[in-house]
């Protein structure tokens, strides 16, 4: 009920700020999501920062559709998300007021029309989630990144004649580890059981997810690097995924890469 409290008046809130203030709409939905991780009892640990208020690109690898909450509490993020995101009861709703960006893998006008929405939001200054693994993985390993998005984004980025130099546009990683329950630390199995894999539909997700007590998240966001230092999409998405992975092997094994965190 406390979900619901905050989050229906919030949405004509959120479209109206959408009309009116891009700045504003851009971080509301940042707020709102710190309050419902504080709900659902999700403590995250921030290792690292996303450059404010300039392009950034945002490679990170998927567990679950908890990870859309999480990565919003971090930052005022929007995400790329496949179409049929869109047309899910209410999460839709969200996603679109959050500025999702919406994607057809299977059409590759769609995907040519993504990548120009995408480098127009860029030069706006927007921070848009990538997640490159394409799908979720069981929250213990990441998955190869799919070179073919980073495609996407880079070459409408450059197709675009108003585009910034490809220097002022920036690519961070970031890591999601899911690492304690009611803070004991998670097993191999816990994780397995707890990321949102195909076969297991979002209802049964959510359950095990904000019914079994607290969870304990670690963030680890990449230093930023400029497009142009990449030759190629392909150069790009092997630089995030050994980065992303990294990050994600050390903070399930409790030694995270940075030497600061911001705890909320």
């Amino acid at each position: 009920m406390t979900f619901v409290a905050l989050t229906l008046p919030l949405m004509p809130v959120q479209w109206a700020l959408l009309k009116v203030n891009r700045r504003l709409a851009r971080r509301l939905p940042h707020w709102y999501h710190r309050r419902v991780c504080q709900i659902a009892g999700v403590k995250i640990a921030v290792l690292g920062k996303v450059v404010p208020d300039r392009p950034v690109l945002l490679a990170s690898n998927h567990v679950t559709w908890l990870d859309i909450m999480v990565l919003s509490a971090v930052a005022p993020v929007s995400f790329v998300a496949k179409k049929e995101v869109a047309n899910w009861p209410f999460a839709g709703t969200l996603a679109r007021l959050q500025r999702t960006v919406f994607v057809d893998r299977e059409r590759r006008t769609s995907v040519g029309n993504t990548a120009g929405e995408i480098a127009t939001r860029l030069r706006q200054g927007d921070a848009i989630v990538l997640f490159a693994e394409g799908t979720t993985s069981d929250g213990n390993r990441v998955l190869p990144f799919r070179s073919s998005l980073f495609g996407a984004i880079t070459a409408g980025g450059a197709s675009e004649a108003a585009s910034p130099p490809a220097d002022e546009t920036v690519v961070q990683t970031l890591s999601i580890a899911y690492t304690r329950r009611n803070g004991i630390p998670m097993t191999w199995a816990d994780r397995r059981g707890f990321g949102y894999l195909g076969d297991i539909g979002i209802g049964e997700s959510a359950w095990s997810l904000l019914c079994e007590g607290s969870l304990e998240a670690t963030i680890t966001v990449g230093e930023p690097r400029p497009i142009s230092q990449f030759s190629d999409r392909k150069a790009l998405a092997k630089h995030a995924e050994a980065e992303v992975r990294a990050a994600v092997v050390a903070a399930l094994r409790g030694s995270p890469r940075t030497h600061s965190g911001d705890h909320r």
